[in-house]
């Protein structure tokens, strides 16, 4: 893996958060993501909470794994529902979101996805008790990485847009 793993240290690395985001929109049996954020979203979040990006030697966000505290429920509307979903299910007291996580296609098969979600574990394990996220149960290849960091399933569900898969990774067991 030639990439360093880290939080996030300025607009400049959100701004590769959002290149890379915008390169992994389209889904293929790589993976994708399905929200878009925006630098102003990226910077609110990052206040509460940075999150993790891995860079190549020239700088380049090669992937990045999103931080989101529940206080960033507001910051994106279309996320409410699954915020609400999530306070039904039976969670530790202190969990975040995983808002998004993606590797680009250069850095894929290099053990880069499980680095960017152990930096979160050594970055918030003091502070959280579990990261939970969401992950269309098409995309197979996050499907199996999640499950291979230890990710553990809670529920499956589908809304207008797709079938979700809830998983989350408890650090206190």
């Amino acid at each position: 893996m030639n990439a360093r793993v880290g939080l996030v240290e300025s607009d400049a690395q959100l701004e590769g958060i959002l290149e890379l985001q915008r390169s992994s929109r389209t889904p293929t049996n790589d993976g994708f993501v399905t929200v878009q954020h925006t630098l102003a979203i990226l910077q609110a979040m990052h206040a509460l909470a940075p999150s993790v990006v891995a860079t190549d030697p020239s700088g380049k966000v090669v992937g990045y794994a999103v931080m989101m505290p529940p206080q960033t429920r507001a910051l994106i509307p279309v996320l409410e529902p699954m915020f609400v979903r999530l306070e039904q299910l039976t969670l530790p007291p202190r969990w975040y979101v995983m808002g998004q996580i993606a590797v680009a296609p250069s850095h894929r098969g290099t053990g880069l996805f499980d680095a960017l979600y152990a930096e979160h574990r050594a970055r918030y394990s003091d502070r959280f008790d579990a990261v939970v996220t969401e992950v269309a149960t098409r995309n197979g290849r996050s499907m199996r990485a999640h499950q291979r960091v230890g990710f553990q399933p809670l529920e499956v569900y589908r809304d207008a847009t797709d079938e979700w898969a809830v998983v989350a990774w408890q650090w206190s067991s």
